[in-house]
């Protein structure tokens, strides 16, 4: 029987022939496109700045050292992410605390995260960035985040790994209006691909620069930058530590055949998501929940067994589905709750509510090329595994 994943590209001609066309030009990497790309995105979400890397992982790295993040410094995050959101502090030498998230849109919970704060002002210990995840590509409320950053004085670094092609406010997630620095993902199962690759974006030149210096060694040709006149024109200067964190013209060519078909992309996940509502709404299950100033790119269509209303048991419904060949998912296991956290101090039952959803969650097939025989099959699988 046919295997139905929870996520996967959708490839077509024209990227096949994007790429081919970077593999017969002169340049493989270092050339204009990862620019034109970069432009593209900056262009699409509003924002005026754009840093291309191999991964969202590098770009919440770069992020975080763009910030100065560093020892003795605090980073706060979400426990409900995969565990890249954290591990950039660590990467910095700093310290990582997490926000328990909302009951409802599964992100950081702007209300725990004001008593947290509350709390870690009288304490001495107020973290120098709040990191929220735009969780399936919902968007936090990043206004009230945002709020809460001139209150206490922290910078908001966002991930926006899902998120790509969403809407907050009726402006697109990524123009950091309310942030410093939102990072995407352009991993396969994302909203876009570039195979693997990510992106920083900035309305700060300054914060755009660094992070630009980061992603290939720390080295610069900017005579600007340079300690003293450069020495001819095979000249650079290495003016701080970097890494090799660059995209590839191969990867930044995909991703702008793909920036042709996003919003195409969107429709198809919105009509997916919805007719998941209408099919699943008499389920023991509790659906996602819309705020009404989202408009979600649906990376991810993630339903909870609700136990008020059934006996079936969460892993047992979990491999139903899987021995059908319907590849469900769950996303995620809190961060905090991994052998490497453990070891930083953090229990069980310090984020109830992130470990509640944790022991419910299912993430449903949910990408554009998803039949709608396919899904009727999920759904009819679904019932069957929820009531046998």
């Amino acid at each position: 029987m046919k295997q139905i994943p929870y996520g996967r590209q959708d490839i077509d001609e024209d990227d096949i022939v994007a790429v081919e066309n970077i593999l017969r030009s002169e340049f493989l990497t270092q050339g204009s496109t990862v620019s034109n790309f970069e432009k593209l995105v900056a262009e699409y979400t509003g924002a005026k700045y754009s840093v291309a890397v191999n991964s969202a992982t590098s770009a919440l790295h770069i992020g975080c050292l763009a910030l100065d993040l560093g020892p003795g410094d605090w980073l706060w995050t979400s426990p409900n992410t995969f565990v890249s959101s954290a591990n950039c502090a660590i990467h910095c030498g700093a310290r990582v605390d997490f926000v328990d998230i909302d009951d409802k849109t599964y992100n950081m919970c702007p209300i725990k995260l004001e008593q947290k704060l509350k709390e870690s002002e009288s304490k001495g210990c107020l973290p120098k960035i709040v990191l929220p995840v735009h969780f399936g590509g919902h968007s936090c409320d990043m206004e009230r985040i945002h709020q809460l950053s001139k209150r206490y004085g922290f910078k908001i670094l966002e991930d926006a790994s899902h998120a790509i092609g969403g809407k907050y406010q009726n402006h697109h997630i990524g123009n950091c209006k309310y942030s410093d620095i939102t990072v995407f993902s352009f991993h396969p199962v994302k909203i876009i691909t570039t195979g693997e690759g990510g992106m920083a974006l900035s309305n700060n030149k300054e914060l755009s620069a660094k992070m630009k210096l980061l992603r290939s060694h720390g080295i610069t040709r900017d005579e600007v930058l340079m300690t003293h006149k450069t020495d001819g024109p095979w000249y650079y200067q290495q003016i701080s530590i970097g890494f090799n964190y660059r995209m590839t013209d191969i990867q930044a060519a995909l991703g702008i055949s793909q920036m042709k078909r996003i919003d195409g992309f969107i429709k198809k996940r919105q009509e997916i998501a919805s007719a998941y509502d209408r099919e699943l709404r008499d389920f023991p299950l509790i659906l996602p929940k819309k705020n009404r100033d989202n408009f979600p790119s649906w990376h991810l269509y993630v339903v909870r067994i609700n136990s008020d209303e059934t006996n079936a048991n969460h892993k047992t419904v979990f491999e139903f589905l899987r021995r059908h060949n319907i590849l469900v998912n769950l996303h995620y296991i809190p961060v905090h709750t991994q052998p490497f956290y453990a070891k930083q101090g953090f229990h069980i039952g310090d984020y109830p509510s992130a470990e509640s959803y944790y022991n419910e969650a299912i993430s449903l097939p949910i990408f554009p090329l998803l039949l709608k025989s396919d899904q009727d099959r999920v759904v009819s699988i679904l019932k069957e595994a929820l009531y046998q």
